[in-house]
């Protein structure tokens, strides 16, 4: 039990936690402001507006390079791995999306002519545009920085 106390009070985590929820119901409230629905698939779901995991990722940089100092050999890791979660999340995980939706359209049109398919329709919201990610990254960063 001990352990899970330690965990649950480490400021790092904390902030990190913090930050994903945050944004994780700003998409919520986002969709539910433009498409007038609430989309349940939001509340834990990737892509988006803004990047969850650019604000995470970003909240425990700062609270890491606050707590332990931005020369710590910890807060270059944490800052090489939150480049790599961003680059991940604006690039190739964008790219995974967008042939997700060709290949849902192709699917589509095949099914149409009478090809049967056992495969569900791939998810196409995967990854963010740098935007998206930009505004994960400054709402983790001002997280991080007034949790530290």
């Amino acid at each position: 039990m001990g352990v899970i106390l330690e965990i649950l009070g480490n400021r790092v985590i904390q902030a990190a936690a913090l930050a994903w929820a945050v944004a994780q119901a700003l998409k919520v409230m986002l969709t539910l402001a433009i498409s007038r629905r609430f989309d349940k698939s939001r509340v834990l779901g990737s892509g988006g507006m803004p990047s969850s995991h650019s604000a995470m990722a970003c909240a425990m940089l700062m609270t890491i390079g606050f707590r332990e100092g931005f020369s710590s050999s910890i807060f270059a890791l944490a800052f090489c791995f939150s480049g790599v979660v961003m680059y991940d999340a604006a690039g190739v995980r964008r790219s995974t999306g967008k042939n997700a939706a060709v290949i849902n359209q192709l699917m589509d049109m095949l099914s149409g002519n009478g090809y049967t398919f056992d495969e569900k329709r791939l998810k196409e919201l995967v990854g963010h545009t740098p935007i998206q990610v930009l505004a994960g990254a400054l709402l983790g960063t001002l997280i991080g920085t007034l949790m530290a």
